[in-house]
Parts: structure tokens; sequence; C-alpha cells
């Protein structure tokens, strides 16, 4: 099996409650259009890939499309099944899935694609898709406009390094010989209301904070506080969905 970026193990492990308890859902519209572009409906089978505790995996669920979710870190697997019991969850990368050639119908990867050896899973949902299969890659973007998510930032980037971002250079993955191509893009602007200790969970299950020593997340947490003076809080970000097709072969 590939292995996981340290960061993400560690991290997501470590956090995978105030991941689910401090993520963002993702908006309705958003999802919809995934579900039309997708086709998913009764009969259908989609495979969300690099599932975490499940957030896109629940919001395809009323679809009617079969969703399998696959997860390789224990901590989020644990959440996951906590809250989907229903959903056939698997321990796989994106890179090793353990799944029949064409027996899917879409592929989906929400907040997750920048962790993956691209051309490689790239090369894996290409093998277990049906040949009219599409693919779909999900992030819930921070909007860098909004003053408290430029605090959030200031507080991020001493820790950030070199650990993947959707902000780096996932889209090399699809250029020379990629099986995929850009079909269609959307871009949704939404809030998210939450209170000051979900703001916390929100900084604490991002993976490379929650993989500091304890000090180091103390005063990570510190800082996080005095940003919350008020409560309710809103975080504004955008939800951008990218589809792929197959290529012409």
């Amino acid at each position: 099996m590939q292995r996981v970026h340290e960061a993400a193990s560690r991290g997501f492990d470590r956090e995978a409650e105030a991941y689910e308890r401090g993520r963002p859902e993702y908006p309705p519209q958003a999802i919809a259009w995934l579900a039309e572009r997708l086709e998913l409906r009764p009969g259908r089978v989609v495979l969300d890939v690099g599932a975490g505790t499940g957030k896109l995996s629940r919001a395809l669920e009323p679809s009617g499309a079969e969703v399998i979710a696959a997860e390789p870190v224990a901590g989020m697997r644990r959440i996951l099944t906590q809250q989907s019991p229903s959903l056939r969850v698997l321990d796989a990368t994106a890179e090793a899935l353990p799944l029949a050639p064409a027996s899917i119908d879409a592929v989906v990867a929400g907040q997750a694609f920048h962790w993956f050896d691209g051309p490689v899973a790239l090369r894996e949902f290409d093998r277990v898709l049906r040949p009219a299969g599409r693919l779909a890659l999900i992030w819930n973007r921070r909007d860098s406009d909004q003053p408290l998510q430029r605090a959030i930032e200031a507080i991020f980037a001493p820790y950030r390094r070199d650990t993947p971002s959707h902000r780096g250079h996932w889209r090399q993955a699809f250029e020379g010989d990629a099986p995929f191509e850009a079909e269609d893009e959307l871009a949704v602007p939404f809030v998210q209301e939450l209170d000051r200790e979900q703001l916390l969970a929100r900084v604490v299950s991002t993976s490379f904070v929650a993989a500091l020593g304890e000090s180091e997340r103390r005063a990570v947490e510190q800082r996080v506080r005095a940003l919350a003076p008020r409560e309710p809080l809103e975080l504004r970000y955008v939800s951008e969905v990218s589809l792929f097709r197959r290529k012409a072969r």
C-alpha cells in the first residue's frame, strides 16, 4: 500500500474528532452540481477517495447512489464509521484501491487530492472507473480576503513548511499523458458559522498543526482563542469543484 504522508498520518489520526467538529460541510449548491454532473442516482456507484471523517460521503448519500469511502488513516476511519455506519468503508489509499477494474461510475475526492501521488492516483482511478466514468475534486478554500481567515493564516504560516496544499501543484498531474482532462468547474462562496471551540477545532485539525509537539500546539491554541472575543463567529470559504472526463483514446 502507498505510504501516507507523515503530516497527514500523524496529524489527522490525532485530531480526527476535531476535524469532524471544526471543518465546514460542503455547500448544498456544490453537492447538487456534483450529483447532477456525475449522474448520481440509484444503481450508480461513487467512490470517495481520502474520505476523512465522511463529510463528502454523507453529503452524496441522498443522491441514492451507492457511496464507497476509502480512507487510510485509522482515526479518520473510526469517526467515519461511527457517523456513517451504513457506508462501505475501505482501508485504502488513492494509489492502491482494492476494487475491480471498471467497477465504479464516479470518483470524488474532497480536501484530499493534493495529498496523493497525482499521476499514480489518476492511473488507479482510470483503472476502476467504467468507460463513461468521471472524476470530481472539491476543496473548501479559505477566503483570504476575510480578516479572520488572514489572521488564522498568519498563525499557520510558520508551521506549514513543505506540507502539501491545494494551493500547490496538483494540476500538474493532469498534464502530458494523464488519462483525464478538465471538463468543467464551479465556485460557490459560503459562510461557516461556529463558536470558539469549533474555531479551535478547525485550526488544530490542520495536519501540520495537529502533528506539532504539545508546547507548540498550546501556543497555537492560545493565539487562536485570542482571535475570538465574541461568538458566534463566521468563516468565509469558496467551495471549488473541478470536473474531469477521460481523454479520447
